[in-house]
């Protein structure tokens, strides 16, 4: 594959823009954070552009004069096709097109996509006459990382703007795939951190994800469910013609994948997957974007350990310093730059840690993230 130039885009770039750059493209990335592993000591082959605060459509916007061969983007261009569209004039896609995203983003479409394949997926509102019966979600159509979900109560509103879907029990999930329009290759199971106020979450908010492997099993009938996943997956790439990266987001139960929401583009899930692997997936993501699967592939379940990934957020608002020494260490990313007022909820930075089980990787995690955050902050004079 010649050398191109490819943009790249979303609210955090840092761990795409890196993957781009790995595969041996020179990269002009457009985002909202700018943080310093990105764009400090850069190599010449590195642009970067801040887009802040972070929108597609400005976004789009600046990038209309930046030369590139290529765009490929990350959260949450998933849910703004005009401003994807805007952003493709001239370029390749290196990923799904807008029209793709305009079907794959309703969550009627790719339940009547399931249900056509008999395949399980968790009920919308509209299907019900008695909605006091079963327990529901209020999720934006836009969503974004869990952010915004709420539990729906008898009497709630729900605006064109949002949907209600089946809450279910169960642990929530992912599969990583990549799809050539056809058919998929599997890249990882994993299981989801999700609204753990120990790492700053709320809610339902994403907070992380680990790696699932047959040594180190996450989930209950882990191999049924592997299955489950793969086939609600080859059916959705078969009915919207997905390529590239994609994750396919469920509630396990029983060994049955439960399908909630479709991220038709590279996850934060991906970067945990090439660190393991120490290669980047990205020139694999444009090879299947062409139509092209990898003949050859590692085992989506072979990983020695539980690599896991955690992103921590603010719990209170505060102003960044001491980041000097997150730089040089090999298990922190996305590193806020010294000075920058942290609102509360917002993240700080991205932590990673190995272990044997989900719980014992999962405090590694968090110990880190209380080892970091008090090294960091300064109580904010501003209001």
């Amino acid at each position: 594959m010649r050398r191109a130039t490819v943009l790249v885009t979303g609210v955090s770039a840092r761990a795409l823009a890196r993957s781009a750059l790995a595969a041996g493209h020179d990269v002009v990335a457009v985002d909202g954070f700018g943080d310093r592993d990105l764009v400090e000591h850069r190599p010449q082959s590195l642009r970067h552009v801040l887009a802040h605060p972070f929108r597609p459509a400005h976004a789009a916007r600046l990038a209309a004069a930046i030369r590139a061969d290529a765009v490929a983007y990350a959260s949450n261009f998933e849910n703004f096709p005009l401003a994807l569209a805007t952003l493709g004039a001239g370029r390749a896609i290196w990923g799904n097109t807008p029209a793709v995203l305009r079907q794959v983003r309703r969550a009627e479409s790719v339940t009547a996509a399931l249900r056509a394949a008999d395949l399980p997926a968790p009920r919308l509102g509209h299907e019900s006459e008695d909605r006091v019966a079963t327990r529901w979600l209020v999720k934006p159509r836009r969503s974004g990382g869990g952010r915004g979900i709420r539990v729906w109560s008898p009497g709630d509103g729900v605006r064109r703007s949002e949907y209600l879907q089946e809450s279910m029990d169960g642990t929530p999930g992912s599969l990583v795939f990549l799809a050539d329009g056809r058919d998929i290759a599997p890249l990882a199971l994993t299981r989801q951190l999700v609204g753990d106020a120990r790492l700053g979450g709320w809610g339902h908010c994403y907070v992380g994800s680990q790696l699932a492997s047959q040594r180190h099993p996450l989930f209950e009938a882990q191999s049924s469910l592997m299955e489950s996943a793969r086939r609600a997956a080859a059916t959705l790439t078969h009915a919207f013609g997905l390529v590239g990266l994609n994750t396919v987001d469920f509630i396990a139960r029983d060994g049955v994948a439960w399908p909630v929401e479709v991220n038709p583009r590279h996850s934060a899930s991906v970067e945990l997957i090439e660190r393991e692997l120490d290669t980047s997936l990205f020139n694999a993501h444009v090879e299947a974007v062409q139509g092209a699967l990898p003949r050859r592939l590692h085992d989506p379940l072979g990983w020695s350990a539980v690599p896991g990934k955690a992103v921590l957020y603010a719990p209170r608002r505060f102003t960044m310093a001491g980041s000097d020494a997150l730089l040089a260490s090999s298990d922190v990313a996305d590193v806020t730059a010294d000075g920058t007022v942290v609102s509360a909820g917002a993240p700080v930075c991205t932590v990673f840690a190995r272990g044997t089980t989900h719980d014992n990787c999962l405090d590694a995690l968090i110990a880190r993230g209380i080892e970091i955050l008090p090294q960091l902050r300064r109580e904010s004079e501003a209001a």
